[in-house]
């Protein structure tokens, strides 16, 4: 295991790393969103230009190495959320389940105590609602 103290040098580490990258490149993405190792962008430069601070980016630091992933039908994840191109231009969004997802969560006769089984109820009830546009509830 490692020091309860890894994730915070960690982050201010990434946070010192964007810093530095998006400064130093020429063309800038419009959205720069990061939750621990995951990024949400948004370029508005084209693909070649895409590809050009893709490369950059993976240059800055022998440990760093970013992946990509590029929308397909208007439509990207980002961490449990599906991100999609509204036809006027905005983005819109719903909770997104992995292919690998079983959608278990406790047995209805399991010896559970019943508020935990309500509480498993509840949580996702308001993840869909925090999370999804209202045309996906």
């Amino acid at each position: 295991m490692g020091s309860p103290i890894s994730p915070v040098i960690a982050n201010i580490f990434m946070e010192h790393f964007e810093k530095e990258a998006l400064t130093k490149t020429p063309k800038k993405p419009e959205v720069w969103f990061r939750y621990v190792d995951d990024t949400f962008v948004i370029w508005r430069h084209g693909r070649a230009e895409l590809c050009k601070f893709f490369i950059f980016l993976n240059n800055q630091h022998p440990n760093i190495h970013f992946t990509i992933n590029i929308k397909e039908n208007g439509k990207l994840t980002f961490l449990y959320v599906l991100v999609s191109k509204k036809a006027d231009g905005t983005l819109g969004h719903q909770v997104y389940r992995k292919p690998t997802h079983t959608d278990r969560y406790l047995h209805a006769e399991s010896h559970y105590h019943p508020s935990q089984k309500q509480s498993a109820i509840n949580s996702l009830v308001h993840r869909a609602f925090i999370i999804s546009d209202k045309e996906h509830l």
